[in-house]
Parts: C-alpha cells; sequence; structure tokens
C-alpha cells in the first residue's frame, strides 16, 4: 500500500480539488447572498471555453484566464437579471444556463474551429514541479473568502442579506446590489475553475469537459454547511476520490473500470445523503426582500 499512497497521489488531490475550490467558494458567496446557485456548471463550462479561446486569439493564457473570468461574471450577470431582476425561478434559471452554456460551446468550437470534440491546444499558464499556478491561488481564495465574509462590513451585510433579506433592507442594506455583486463574483470564480481544466489543466477544451464538476461543487458548499473551511474540506474529500480513481487505474489494482469512474459521484451522493439533514443553509436562501 505504500506506493500507492505517494506523492502523486497527493499531487492528483490538489489538482483535482483546484476547479472544485474555486467552484464552491463561488457557490458559496452566491448562496450566502441568498441566491440558489446550480449554475456553477455552465459557468465552469463557459469559463473552460473562453480561456481557450482568448489565449488561442490574444496568444497569452493570463489574458485567456482574464477572459474567462469576465465571461463568467458575464453569465453571472445573466443569473442575477433573470434571479433578482425578474424575480424568475432561481431553480429554472440555474438549469436553463447550464444547458445553454452546454449547447453553446460545442456550437461555437464547430463554427470557429469545425471541430465537434476538441479544440486546437494552446499555451498554458507556467507551472511548478507539474502543478499549475492556479492551483495555489485556488487555495488561497478560502482564507479570502472566510475573511471577507467574517470580518468585513460588506461580507457580514451579504450574510444578513442571505439569513433575512427583509430584515436586512429595512435597515438600509442594499439586498439586491449585494446579491447582483455576489451572483457575478460567483460565476467569475466558477469560471477561473474551469479555466483550470481546459489551460491550466488540458491546453485544449472538450466537450462538456466541466462533467459534473460545477454540481459536485455545489453539494461540497452543502456539505461543508455553507463555510468556507467545510466546504475546502468536502472539495478534497471529493477529489480524494477522484484520485484514488486515477491512482488505482495507474497501478492497476484489479478493481472494476466502471466502479473506479463512478466513485467520485458516489461519494458525493452518499455524503449528502447522510449529512445533508444537520446542515442549515442561509434562512432566507430562495426570498426576495419583498417576498412574504
Amino acid at each position: 500500500m505504500g506506493d500507492f499512497f505517494d506523492v502523486n497521489l497527493l499531487k492528483t488531490v490538489l489538482r483535482m480539488a483546484t476547479p472544485l475550490i474555486f467552484a464552491a467558494m463561488g457557490g458559496l458567496l452566491c448562496e450566502r447572498s441568498g441566491i440558489m446557485n446550480i449554475a456553477l456548471e455552465g459557468m465552469m463550462l463557459t469559463g473552460a471555453f473562453v480561456a481557450v479561446l482568448g489565449t488561442y486569439y490574444l496568444h497569452n493564457p493570463w489574458a485567456g484566464l482574464v477572459c474567462a473570468v469576465l465571461a463568467g461574471g458575464a453569465v453571472g450577470l445573466i443569473h442575477a437579471f433573470w434571479s433578482i431582476g425578474l424575480r424568475s425561478d432561481q431553480i429554472v434559471t440555474g438549469t436553463a444556463i447550464n444547458i445553454l452554456a452546454l449547447g453553446l460551446t460545442v456550437f461555437l468550437m464547430q463554427r470557429i474551429w469545425d471541430q465537434s470534440g476538441q479544440t486546437p491546444r494552446v499555451e498554458t499558464p507556467p507551472s511548478v514541479k507539474g502543478m499549475s499556478v492556479l492551483v495555489p491561488l485556488a487555495f488561497l481564495s478560502v482564507p479570502i473568502v472566510w475573511y471577507f465574509l467574517r470580518t468585513t462590513k460588506p461580507g457580514l451585510r451579504l450574510m444578513a442579506s442571505g439569513e433575512n433579506p427583509q430584515a436586512a433592507e429595512s435597515v438600509g442594506i442594499a439586498v439586491d446590489k449585494l446579491r447582483y455583486v455576489a451572483v457575478m463574483t460567483s460565476g467569475m470564480l466558477a469560471a477561473a475553475g474551469g479555466a483550470y481544466l481546459s489551460i491550466g489543466s488540458l491546453s485544449l477544451f472538450t466537450r462538456d469537459m466541466t462533467a459534473g464538476r460545477g454540481f459536485i461543487a455545489l453539494a461540497a458548499v452543502i456539505f461543508g454547511n455553507w463555510m468556507p473551511l467545510g466546504a475546502l474540506g468536502a472539495c478534497l474529500l471529493f477529489s480524494g476520490a477522484q484520485a484514488i480513481q486515477i491512482q488505482a487505474q495507474v497501478k492497476d489494482i484489479g478493481v472494476n473500470t466502471d466502479l473506479l469512474l463512478a466513485l467520485p459521484y458516489l461519494l458525493t451522493l452518499i455524503a449528502l445523503a447522510g449529512f445533508v439533514r444537520n446542515s442549515r443553509p442561509p434562512a432566507g436562501l430562495g426570498q426576495h426582500p419583498t417576498s412574504h
């Protein structure tokens, strides 16, 4: 067993956790403000595609990353406008964004590169000992989000908006404005996670390359009880399952391949089934300031 749990396994865990952490921190900010966000999958997919698109035309992976983050913010703005401005059903809105992102990325890939499976390879950001520089940035986002929510006035107001939007608005807090910012920031962080998948890991975009990671990130937020450190622990748990699946295939330990591929998703379902009853979402999640 000593050669199974090695340094390579640890590096794989960190790499697999990176996109989940970015998306989970974004989802956490969004839901702490009181807006449900199941659109993380679509936001990540948009970021993954635009990162490659920007890098391809601007010949700079950092420029591609910036483009991805801005595109994620734009998707967040759409989600915010539908959910806050038009007061649409937030679950339906998120589902629509996921479907739109999946179809639009494939359509644009076909139109731009005349390919439907994957894009051409592009330059990637620098890496150190096989680890992209985006990996530490993802882990750095956790204490930043924690500090913002727990010690800053805007962060405390954002949490108040998520707990009791009517009371928050009655004392002069601009609930809708805070929620717009939170949802857009959520899109930007999730897009950064998607960009890691494309230009930080593979150097190309493939159809539906997020493969459910947005939903796993949302599960990590719930499993972590809507707290940054709890969500980080859940991301590491889920990424550990993915890393073990990859390591088991590399080491050829004789376990059924289909079972290994399903392991991360099975663990997500088991974790949610066992712990979601003890999780307490923000009391105002899904509520509008003037709703009764």
